[in-house]
């Protein structure tokens, strides 16, 4: 598959029902005048280029200094022999640099591919194998990852290492400082369309090898349109401070579309999300906009000195990808004043599709649909369902990925003519969907369905539980049963009469065959790069 024949599906016009709830206002969005994404930076010259575009533990940028930095990548991409279309690896963390190497790629008709920084060598000679990339991007920490083994049949001309010094592996390792050294501080936009290819993102690669998501020049711009000015109204003064990483489509959106989109700020902090560190953050460089996860608001609200933590310059929370608890949701409510807004998107949507608002919310809910976006639920015949049952959710919209790199099939699983066939079941209530879980994900148990989320909810209730995950569980015999990974609060002993005590409690809330046969205490659960449960890694446990 070439560079030139990624193009957008033909979409019909995206409907946006007279009296949404998200506030009325039309999307107002004109494909074509989105022809280069990089526009979303590079327009703030002309707005206010002294603003401070992105700060933190990593260095403080204005706008005009991210967009020379930017260039000067750009022209080394050039320098270095890239040809239009060419995919650049970026294995690096949340620090400007990852800012400045994006865009300058981007303007200059490159496409940068986003890594997952917890990438195993294996997987990440995968990526390289299937990008086709001449030059990969390492942060210097990492150095290691690219071993042996991930370099193994890649033929890289370079490695470029950022955020750090030192000796180098061998020739094809080259610091990012010698490689942008002497190029020009400004940069002509490349002559792209708006579909054409942008950026790739990976899927999480639950069954098999994960696939290229492929985003075109426009999508950034879309979700601004419709997600960011409904439902962030992000404003100059604003400072968006987006705890999941960049390398994942929330956290891009949070920390690289909203922000320069609207001339605001973006707080970035490298390094693992601690809770400690991020409450030292934010009482640092004073965000007023915070983007989370569950998982995350769970850590935060537990963490030992948080009542005594300054969370006061934070005007609006965010959560996506899992549902918040209603504990959790009155516990940092308590700690701020604020309702956490809730949302639900993905990565092939690049972010947010249904969203409460802190005015209009159902807790529990993963919100209302957001305009730009249609949605449907089907039955498993494809036929849509009756309101107030059960079926799968369909998604609409321009900032849809057209296809998966090069896998067809899977491409003609999930992209289905328009709509993005998501897997999730939902319920839709008032407005509101409520997700049942994945279309794949009931189990028996003796010889009765259970929904492995609805018991892990059960638990997590219970005041022993500082978190848990529940999965199904395939026995020797070949039966299934359900498995608890949790882990406990200080001063509760993982012993028989604690397993009985939770097990009682499944039995009491729901019926009595949904309990866990198997609870597994462990001291942390595993966390993917930005705080949310590694359920991959569990598996493996």
């Amino acid at each position: 598959m070439s560079a030139t024949a990624i193009r957008a599906a033909t979409i019909s016009p995206i409907t946006d029902p007279v009296g949404d709830t998200s506030g009325g206002r039309e999307i107002g969005f004109i494909k074509e005048d989105h022809p280069n994404a990089s526009a979303i930076l590079f327009d703030n010259l002309d707005r206010n280029p002294d603003a401070i575009a992105a700060t933190g533990p990593a260095g403080t940028l204005t706008y005009t200094q991210l967009c020379a930095s930017a260039s000067r990548w750009g022209n080394a991409f050039v320098a270095a022999g890239l040809k239009r279309g060419d995919r650049i690896p970026f294995f690096l963390d949340d620090t400007p640099v990852f800012v400045a190497a994006f865009f300058g790629a981007v303007r200059a008709g490159f496409v940068p591919v986003l890594l997952n920084t917890l990438t195993t060598p294996d997987l990440l000679n995968f990526f390289l194998s299937d990008t086709d990339a001449r030059i990969a991007l390492c942060e210097a920490d990492l150095v290691d990852k690219f071993s042996d083994e991930a370099l193994a049949g890649i033929a890289l001309d370079y490695i470029v290492i950022a955020n750090g010094e030192g000796a180098t592996p061998d020739e094809r390792f080259v610091h990012a400082s010698e490689f942008v050294s002497g190029q020009s501080d400004t940069l002509a936009v490349a002559d792209t369309g708006p579909d054409d290819m942008c950026f790739w993102m990976y899927s999480s690669g639950s069954t098999g090898r994960p696939k290229g998501i492929v985003h075109l020049q426009h999508d950034m711009a879309y979700t601004v349109q419709s997600y960011a000015r409904h439902f962030l109204d992000v404003t100059p003064g604003d400072i968006c401070f987006s705890v999941p990483k960049l390398f994942f489509a929330y956290g891009f959106g949070n920390g690289i579309t909203f922000p320069f989109a609207a001339g605001a700020t973006s707080l970035l902090m490298p390094g693992r999300p601690e809770p400690d560190r991020i409450l030292a953050t934010i009482e640092d460089y004073r965000p007023t906009i915070f983007f989370g996860l569950p998982t995350l608001y769970t850590a935060l609200c537990r963490a030992d000195d948080v009542d005594h933590r300054d969370l006061g310059s934070i005007r609006l929370s965010v959560s996506a990808a899992e549902t918040l608890s209603e504990d959790i949701f009155n516990a940092w409510k308590g700690l701020t004043g604020l309702d956490v807004m809730e949302g639900l998107g993905s990565t092939e949507v690049l972010h947010i599709y249904l969203s409460n608002l802190p005015e209009k919310k159902r807790i529990g809910s993963a919100g209302k649909r957001v305009p730009g976006y249609e949605i449907l639920l089907k039955d498993k015949d494809d036929r849509e369902v009756a309101p107030g049952e059960e079926g799968v959710m369909w998604v609409r919209g321009h900032s849809t990925a057209p296809c998966y790199w090069n896998r067809p099939d899977k491409t003609a699983e999930t992209m289905r003519g328009d709509w993005l066939y998501t897997g999730d079941r939902f319920i839709e209530k008032d407005g509101f969907y409520f997700f049942q879980g994945r279309a794949d994900d009931l189990i028996k148990v003796s010889g009765q369905w259970v929904w492995p989320l609805e018991v892990e909810r059960c638990l997590a209730e219970h005041p022993h539980i500082h978190e848990c995950a529940v999965l199904a569980h395939q026995m020797d015999d070949r039966r299934m049963t359900l498995k608890a990974f949790v882990r406990l609060r200080d001063g509760f002993t993982p012993d028989a009469a604690t397993t009985k005590l939770l097990q009682d409690h499944v039995k009491q809330r729901l019926l009595p065959y949904k309990y866990p046969r198997i609870v597994t205490y462990l001291p942390e659960l595993p966390k993917t790069g930005t705080g949310k449960l590694d359920r991959q890694a569990l598996a493996r446990l």
